[in-house]
């Protein structure tokens, strides 16, 4: 019986050909680096920007959120969300309309509810644009750090975060993360990855960054960081740090104000510079901009993503980067005070930016950027620039050659068996025992048996099934405890406190996990109650680990860098004995009573 080709298949073979005959580039020219084939890849780039418009130019600098599951049947309501937003009812009519280079996928915009569906939607965007007159494949984007920041979920592998690696402390297991999540990714069409985090986390204030980084220390952050994005790129997904010139050291959030660095230029050398140097002799694909005040780098006091000191003076010309640059997103109001939303994309890109990320209003944006090409402001050749680096890209990740996916690739790469113990085995690696009196830890299954699983429960990370308690509870029950289980939540009140040391009451142990706990909080009072009442108290800080410093009575404590399902049950396990604790602070843990003194040092880390 002959074999006969889906009409999916045959449309797919289709606009990959449009792609490819648009810029007459071949697979093997694609992803060869050669000198010669590099001179000839971007000789076709280059000839399809000149028979660009105007309008598609200013276009492909722009990536932009749409909402909606499908390309071209979106539910109702994100076509009513489409419509007053965008002004579009559709992914593709925002292609069509706009001729975005990019679409961010978001899971509060609807774009990720399971791995087929995300390709459809991928697929489905990679038709628009290959369906235009000038046929181009788009780079769809997305956060996929991993730990507190992911928006592609269960059933798809997620991995620990970057504080947690930096806790392991292996460049083997950066780069496995990096490897196991660029596949699957690429496997369901997302191409380009706001990831790694690259800042270097030095005040423990941090409201923004704080365990999404891999640490305090700038030569172990290189070199994590570097490691991870080799891993993303070699499956073929442009890897994106962030965030330039380096947003560790503020306790200001730059989605709410913007922050000030006031690092010497000597201090950004030895501190914020180490990591993007590594990344960018790593090959890294996209760097990520800040939008930060940065007095000694540019005295202007324009945010970062603004500053044509910083990103060409700085990051092109002494760093010699010759990447994507990246604007954080536009729609944050570090970036929006100082100019209004029409000059902000103009100011970007003379500043050196590439892509402009997600404006709160694109017509707004569109048209400031084409009021500035029309009075001479910025010229054709300047967009040209950066047209010809985001092609490049495109073209080096194999877009314009296989701009598709199919569903036996998602089948055998997403959530396999192997990469789900994959992504265990790390996080076990990971764990932190800080705190062990009277080796409390582990906890015997037969003398310890009765469990009061309790604490915070935030909301859980995208994609993990949650809460804290019920994820910790379940996997104590797995490993042959009876676990009863109590949400106390991060502000609890005195009621649940009572309710809490009355539950505790005939337990064997108390295992509480506290998100943030401050001296003199909720949280701490809550524990303090709980240890009062003689029950032996592990705590479990689930995301930022200077909760120690605050509970200093408990008998045993452990750090996890965040309570994504991967962590909490690796932490459940060290608890039980079941595997050895191996991670060691990435950060300093300073004393709640004075903070300029350090009570756990970097490094530190007990075991059994």
């Amino acid at each position: 019986m002959p074999h006969r080709t889906s009409r999916r298949t045959l449309l797919a073979a289709t606009a990959a050909a449009a792609a490819a005959a648009a810029t007459g580039i071949t697979p093997a020219q694609a992803h060869d680096h050669g000198h010669d084939s590099d001179h000839e890849r971007d000789r076709r780039l280059k000839q399809l920007i000149a028979r660009m418009s105007i309008e598609e130019k200013i276009g492909q600098l722009f990536v932009m959120r749409v909402y909606g599951h499908s390309a071209t049947a979106p539910d109702q309501a994100d076509i009513d969300a489409n419509l007053s937003q965008l002004g579009v009812r559709t992914a593709a009519e925002l292609i069509a309309k706009y001729h975005v280079g990019g679409i961010i996928y978001f899971g509060w915009a609807h774009n990720v509810r399971d791995p087929h569906q995300i390709a459809a939607l991928s697929n489905g965007i990679q038709r628009a644009g290959l369906s235009q007159p000038t046929p181009l494949p788009l780079l769809i984007a997305t956060d996929q750090e991993h730990g507190i920041v992911c928006r592609v979920g269960y059933p798809a592998t997620l991995f620990p975060g970057a504080m947690a690696l930096g806790a392991g402390g292996s460049r083997d297991d950066a780069r496995t993360v990096g490897r196991i999540a660029g596949a699957e990714l690429a496997a369901i069409g997302i191409r380009q990855n706001y990831s790694p985090d690259s800042d270097v986390n030095i005040n423990p204030a941090n409201p923004v960054i704080g365990v999404r980084s891999f640490g305090s220390a700038p030569a172990s952050v290189a070199r994590m960081a570097a490691a991870e994005v080799q891993g993303y790129q070699s499956s073929s997904v442009a890897s994106t740090a962030k965030h330039f010139p380096g947003h560790g050291d503020t306790s200001v959030d730059s989605h709410t104000g913007i922050p000030l660095i006031t690092h010497t230029r000597e201090e950004w050398e030895r501190i914020d510079a180490p990591p993007f140097k590594a990344v960018i002799a790593a090959g890294i694909d996209s760097i990520m901009t800040a939008h930060i005040q940065f007095p000694a780098l540019d005295p202007s006091n324009d945010p970062a993503t603004l500053s044509h000191p910083i990103l060409t003076g700085i990051l092109r010309g002494e760093l010699g980067y010759r990447g994507v640059i990246i604007t954080d997103a536009l729609d944050m109001k570090g970036v929006r005070d100082k100019y209004g939303d029409a000059r902000v994309p103009v100011l970007a890109l003379k500043a050196g930016a590439d892509q402009l990320l997600n404006p709160p209003d694109l017509a707004t944006a569109w048209n400031g950027v084409r009021a500035a090409v029309d009075s001479g402001e910025i010229t054709e050749a300047r967009l040209d620039e950066s047209i010809l680096r985001v092609l490049q890209l495109k073209a080096r990740r194999g877009l314009f050659t296989h701009p598709y996916v199919s569903e036996r690739a998602i089948d055998r790469t997403v959530g396999t068996r192997s990469h789900l113990a994959t992504a265990d085995r790390i996080a076990e690696r990971t764990t932190t025992l800080l705190l062990n009196r009277g080796a409390l830890l582990p906890l015997s299954r037969r003398r310890q048996r009765n469990l009061l699983v309790l604490g915070a429960d935030p909301a859980s990370p995208s994609g993990t099934t949650g809460p804290p308690t019920t994820v910790l509870g379940r996997a104590f029950t797995e490993l042959g405890f009876t676990a009863t289980v109590l949400s106390t939540g991060t502000l609890p009140t005195q009621a649940q406190t009572d309710a809490a040391v009355a539950a505790a009451h005939g337990k064997d142990a108390v295992v509480i996990g506290t998100y943030n706990a401050g001296a003199g909080g909720a949280q701490s009072t809550l524990v303090a109650a709980l240890v009062a009442s003689g029950v032996p108290v592990v705590q479990i800080a689930i995301r930022n680990p200077y909760d120690i410093a605050a509970l200093p009575t408990v008998g045993a404590a452990l750090a996890t860098y965040s309570w994504t399902d991967v962590e909490l049950r690796a932490a459940a396990r060290v608890i039980a004995g079941v595997v050895e604790p191996r991670g060691k602070l990435p950060v300093p843990v300073p004393r709640a009573d004075d903070p300029a003194q350090v009570l756990y040092p970097v490094g530190y880390g007990l075991s059994y």
